[in-house]
């Protein structure tokens, strides 16, 4: 029995969601750039005096990410 790496999995994943995220800017407009955005919408600043600590995470899922998403783990599931 074959064991898969789940780290290629987690990688291919993520390469999916960059190239579905590319694919739905190609084409603006359509239903592949349809989604939604959440997170921090202005960055948390930490001020320590000699240290100046900022955070922020967006995350925007689009349907081009999910479909990128679903590619890729059906490509994973063959390998």
């Amino acid at each position: 029995m074959k064991s898969k790496n789940y780290w290629v999995c987690f990688l291919m994943i993520l390469a999916g969601i960059v190239i579905g995220g590319f694919i739905g800017n190609l084409f603006p407009g359509t239903f592949l750039t349809y989604g939604q955005t959440f997170g921090l919408t202005s960055p948390l600043v930490l001020d320590l005096g000699i240290l100046v600590l900022t955070f922020g995470l967006t995350i925007k899922i689009t349907i081009g990410s999910i479909i990128g998403i679903i590619i890729a783990i059906i490509i994973f599931r063959f390998l």
